[in-house]
């Protein structure tokens, strides 16, 4: 029979609320509403004392979790488990940042077994705090993606994203030449339209999109163009490039059909005394040279001094 047992919150797990720190403990073994029965119960002691599911729990208290019944093992979480690892950026102070390959999604569900969070888990699966995603990426884009191992890092990012403190630089093949030599900043509301499982991101009404645009190379078929993303809306990048008749190459969503993968790469982030660069993964008449590459990074200084 299953025992009950007690475990002590480590630093990467102090300061959640009692309700997250279980969750993440059992790992879904355990639904949210027998946790929550549990803690009303006072099955749930910290430190031999009763608490409630939203007071959050520091360093060394001690936590007693009931004993259960984990259900059988689900093999659409254990079949990532031979997938290739991501590549690590950067591993540092409940900090990690993950170069994200074009084609992976970063959840799973709706039968898509394999994900970036899957891969993660899979990579730190003792981990005390598996790492949790700051933001996220489309599907096709590669690029620069930032989690966080630790609850402090966790709200600490949440923090810098709602106040505008990380910064992001994107590269961009987009179809036919770019006529503006200089920065254009592209201002859009956008909304979503259609109908549910066809949904598509449109211009005209809704939330405010922002980006800089800063043309890197064109000719009269594609441009390669360096973009600060001012705001994080959903495709917000390939819907107003594509709004604009530039589309991104290989975007079959808001562009035109094609087999090449999308061009679109979060290549810099930049948070406070911190940045971070990986160049693009794109091979042949796409790859982007080495001066390139350093040109959009010079212009970090100038677009993140405000």
């Amino acid at each position: 029979m299953p025992k009950a047992v007690i475990v002590e919150v480590t630093h990467a797990e102090s300061g959640q609320k009692l309700l997250q720190f279980l969750e993440r403990r059992l790992q879904g073994d355990v639904p949210r509403s027998a946790i929550m029965r549990w803690i009303r119960k006072g099955q749930v002691r910290v430190d031999k004392g009763r608490k409630k599911p939203f007071d959050r729990i520091q360093e060394g208290q001690n936590v007693r979790i009931p004993p259960y019944h984990a259900d059988e093992p689900d093999t659409a979480k254990t079949t990532h488990a031979d997938k290739p690892h991501l590549q690590i950026v950067h591993h540092e102070n409940g900090l990690l940042v993950v170069n994200k390959p074009a084609g992976l999604a970063v959840h799973g569900g709706d039968g898509q077994v394999d994900s970036l969070v899957a891969r993660l888990r899979n990579m730190f699966l003792n981990a005390d705090f598996a790492p949790t995603l700051c933001h996220r990426l489309d599907r096709d884009t590669s690029g620069l993606l930032l989690a966080a191992t630790s609850y402090g890092t966790l709200r600490t990012m949440n923090g810098l994203f709602a106040s505008g403190g990380v910064h992001k630089l994107y590269l961009a093949w987009v179809s036919g030449r770019w006529e503006n030599p200089g920065t254009m900043l592209l201002e859009d509301r956008m909304e979503k339209k259609g109908r549910p499982g066809s949904e598509k991101m449109a211009t005209g009404k809704g939330k405010t999109a922002r980006a800089e645009i800063h043309p890197l190379l064109s000719d009269t078929k594609a441009s390669l163009l360096a973009i600060r993303l001012i705001t994080g809306r959903t495709h917000q990048i390939r819907v107003q490039l594509a709004s604009r008749n530039h589309p991104v190459i290989g975007d079959n969503k808001y562009g035109t059909t094609t087999r090449t993968q999308l061009k679109l790469h979060c290549f810099c982030m930049q948070l406070p005394k911190l940045t971070f660069c990986q160049p693009p993964p794109w091979s042949g008449g796409w790859a982007v040279s080495e001066s390139l590459q350093k040109e959009a990074q010079m212009l970090l200084p100038d677009l993140f001094s405000e």
